[in-house]
C-alpha cells in the first residue's frame, strides 16, 4: 500500500521538521567537517558535502564555507576533488576502505591523512553559488565575507571542471566518464550492471578485506559480495595504474558515461558562470563549456527508441538497457531541448517512477515496473532526497511548477513522517539506512526555505 501524504506542510510540522533537521546537522558536525552519519560514514564525502553546504546556509553559513574549504583542501594537484577525505582521528579498521588501502600519492599541499583517488559529481559550485545566494539577504558584511570565499573557491572549482572535461574525457565525445560506480554516487544502481558484469569478481578479496558497512547496516540493503569484490577489484586497478587516467578504456575494466554526472558537470559550469561575474572573471567560457556538455549528453546518451537517457560504456559504446533516475536528472539542464524536458517528464510521470500523484511520494531510483527492482537495496529501488531535490529544481527551470510543488511536499512529509533516513522504501516511505543523515537533514531545511512557502522564523534570523 502506498503512502499518500496530506495536500502541504502544515505550520506545526514545517517548524519540528526545521529543528530536527538542524539538530542532525549539529550532531553531525565534526572537528572542522561535516560527516554523512556518524556509524557507517564517519569521514566526509565529497558530494555529501555539496548538498549539506546547501542547508547550512540556513542555519550556520560559516560551516558550509569551511566543509567546502575542507574537501578542497585536499583537491589533487591535478584538479580532481577526491570522493572521501579521510579524518586523522577515524582508525583505519573503523571504515573499509581507508586511507591505507588507497595509498594516493602523497603532496607537500594535500592534509596528511589523505584521500581517495576517485571522484564524485562536482555539485559544489552550485552548493558554493546557493550559499553566496542566501548571504544577500543578511547585509553588507555578510555577502563580502561570502565574496571572499568564492574568490578562494573559483579557481579550485575551475580546476575541478578543468580536469574533468579534460583528463576524464575517456571516449573523446566531451563527454567525463567514470571509472568506478562510486563515482557515480548511486553506487550499485542497474545502470552499471551491463558494464559491471565484464569486471571480474573475485570473492577472495572479501576474505583478505573484511566489509566494514555490513558490520553496522542489513547486508539485504546494501551492494551485494559479488558487487563488492568488482568495487575493489576496480580500486586495485586504478590504484596500480598510479590513477592516471591516460588511455583508460584500454586498460581498466569499467569506464562509464553517466547521464546525471555529466547533467550536473554542465550545471556547474552554469553555476560558475554566475560565481566568475561575483569574483570578476570571464563567464563566457563557463556558459560555452556548459553548451557543449549538454550537446554531448544529447547526442551521446539519448535513446530515441525509449526516449530516455541511458549511461554508455565507452569500452562497448553500448548503451544501458535499465531505466535508472540518472536518465531523468538532465532536467536540470536550462539549456535541454524541448522535446528531451517532456520526454523526461512524461517518464516521471509514468508508472515507471511514478510522481507523488501516482504514488504519494518522491520519485525511486529505478523503474517501479523492472523485474529486479528492489525496495530495500540501496539504489536498486529506494527514494533517495538529494536526486528529487535535483529532479524538483529541473521541474521549476522548465515551467512545471505544480509538479515542482507536489514533488517538494511529498519530500517534506516523507521526511516528516519517516525521519531523516539516508533513503527510504519507495511503496510505504519507511526510513531504510543511516537514521540521521546529513544531506537528508540539509536539504529539508532547502526545501521548507523555499520562497514559494511559509519560511519558519529560524530561517529569517
Amino acid at each position: 500500500m502506498y503512502f499518500h501524504p496530506s495536500p502541504s506542510p502544515s505550520p506545526d510540522m514545517s517548524s519540528q521538521l526545521w529543528q530536527s533537521a538542524a539538530a542532525v546537522l549539529d550532531t553531525n558536525w565534526a572537528r572542522g567537517h561535516m560527516v554523512p552519519s556518524r556509524r557507517l560514514y564517519p569521514h566526509q564525502w565529497s558530494w555529501d558535502a555539496a548538498f549539506i553546504a546547501v542547508g547550512l546556509a540556513y542555519v550556520n553559513p560559516q560551516r558550509a564555507w569551511a566543509d567546502l574549504r575542507n574537501l578542497f583542501g585536499a583537491q589533487w594537484p591535478d584538479g580532481r576533488v577526491p570522493h572521501i577525505v579521510f579524518d586523522p582521528a577515524v582508525a583505519e579498521g573503523d571504515y573499509f576502505p581507508g586511507p591505507g588501502f588507497w595509498d594516493v600519492p602523497a603532496y607537500a599541499d594535500r592534509p596528511a591523512h589523505g584521500s581517495t583517488g576517485l571522484v564524485q559529481p562536482p555539485m559544489h559550485a552550485v552548493a558554493a553559488w546557493e550559499v553566496y545566494r542566501r548571504a544577500t539577504g543578511h547585509g553588507a558584511a555578510a555577502v563580502a565575507a561570502a565574496r571572499d570565499e568564492l574568490g578562494w573557491l573559483y579557481p579550485r572549482l575551475c580546476a575541478q571542471q578543468e580536469y574533468l572535461t579534460g583528463a576524464r574525457d575517456a571516449g573523446g565525445r566531451g563527454l567525463v566518464s567514470i571509472v568506478h560506480p562510486w563515482e557515480s554516487g548511486l553506487d550499485n544502481s542497474p545502470s552499471w550492471d551491463a558494464a559491471m558484469a565484464a569486471v571480474p569478481a573475485d570473492l577472495s578479496l572479501l576474505q583478505r578485506y573484511a566489509r566494514r558497512d555490513v558490520q553496522v547496516a542489513d547486508i539485504t540493503h546494501r551492494p551485494t559480495d559479488t558487487d563488492y569484490a568488482r568495487y575493489i577489484g576496480l580500486v586495485q586497478s586504478y590504484r596500480a595504474g598510479g590513477y592516471d587516467d591516460a588511455g583508460l578504456a584500454a586498460w581498466h575494466g569499467f569506464v562509464v558515461e553517466c547521464p546525471a554526472f555529466n547533467a550536473i558537470v554542465a550545471a556547474a559550469d552554469h553555476a560558475l558562470a554566475r560565481i566568475a561575474e561575483v569574483v570578476g572573471a570571464d563567464p563566457a567560457p563557463h556558459r560555452e563549456r556548459a553548451r557543449r556538455v549538454t550537446a554531448a549528453v544529447v547526442a551521446h546518451l539519448w535513446e530515441p527508441a525509449s526516449r530516455t537517457f541511458r549511461s554508455r560504456d565507452v569500452r562497448t559504446g553500448e548503451l544501458s538497457g535499465r531505466r535508472c533516475v540518472n536518465g531523468l536528472v538532465p532536467l536540470m539542464l536550462p539549456g535541454l531541448p524541448r522535446e528531451h524536458v517532456v520526454a523526461i517528464m512524461a517518464e516521471a510521470e509514468s508508472e515507471r517512477f511514478g510522481m507523488p500523484s501516482l504514488s504519494g511520494l518522491p520519485i525511486p531510483s529505478y523503474d517501479r515496473t523492472a523485474a529486479d527492482f528492489d525496495s530495500y537495496r540501496y539504489w536498486r529501488g529506494p527514494i533517495w532526497i538529494n536526486i528529487n531535490w535535483l529532479l524538483r529544481r529541473g521541474m521549476l527551470l522548465h515551467g512545471y511548477e505544480a509538479q515542482a510543488d507536489e514533488l517538494r511536499t511529498a519530500m517534506l512529509r516523507l521526511i516528516h513522517r519517516s525521519g531523516h533516513y539516508e533513503y527510504f522504501h519507495p511503496a510505504t516511505g519507511e526510513g531504510i539506512g543511516e537514521p540521521a543523515f546529513s544531506w537528508t537533514a540539509a536539504l529539508a531545511l532547502d526545501l521548507l526555505a523555499d520562497r514559494t512557502a511559509p519560511v519558519p522564523a529560524a530561517a529569517r534570523a
